[in-house]
């Protein structure tokens, strides 16, 4: 009888080890499995052009030039209109971020910061110059440069950086969404994510 016992005790306990240990390799499995999925979703995403967005500005040029000492000055003026194309992005291929298998845990580490895109189209009325000042190619690279600076002014003025953000945080939740549903933790840097909104709420720093 004590055989028989002993026997049963001993079929029991192999049982449950093999159970055991199966358990634990099932979720060995579906751990990498998860964790997988997470890297390869990170792996797809690319640049992102968030959002786009059309500015005008009309400029006005003016260079003067002293000939023979100050006996005579040289003018050249132009009038140029300027309409621009403008793409907000972010390269979210450089996003670096972690996994943590063993706390089951998503850290993003650094979002990297927005590109600006100006394909600008200048159109050159009222041209006006000396024989002695004539326009040169510096005078349209100044152009360029000069309207540059004048269209970030307006896009700095403009709801076009931050409507950009709002959609690069829509995209960051898809993140939160899929390790929730696979229950694991999101992180950015040590501050827990706690729902979608949170994260839109969130300071984010570029």
């Amino acid at each position: 009888m004590r055989k028989i016992l002993f026997g049963v005790i001993i079929t029991l306990i192999v049982l449950f080890t093999f159970k055991y240990c199966g358990d634990k390799k099932e979720e060995q499995i579906i751990l990498k499995e998860n964790s997988a999925l997470i890297q390869e979703q990170l792996k797809n995403v690319s640049k992102l052009v968030v959002t786009e967005g059309h500015f005008s500005e009309v400029f006005s040029y003016e260079n003067s030039k002293l000939i023979f000492g100050d006996l005579f000055e040289a003018e050249k003026k132009a009038l140029v209109v300027v309409n621009a194309d403008v793409a907000v992005s972010y390269d979210l291929s450089k996003l670096q971020y972690n996994v943590d298998e063993t706390t089951k845990t998503l850290q993003i580490l650094s979002i990297p910061e927005e590109e600006i895109k100006i394909s600008p189209d200048f159109e050159y009325y009222d041209i006006q110059a000396d024989y002695l000042n004539p326009f040169e190619a510096k005078d349209y690279n100044d152009i360029k440069k000069t309207v540059r600076q004048q269209l970030m002014k307006k896009i700095e003025a403009s709801d076009l950086k931050s409507n950009a953000q709002n959609r690069l945080l829509s995209e960051l939740s898809k993140f939160f969404i899929l390790t929730n549903s696979l229950g694991w933790k999101l992180k950015y840097n040590e501050t827990p994510v706690e729902s979608v909104d949170a994260l839109k709420s969130m300071d984010i720093k570029f």
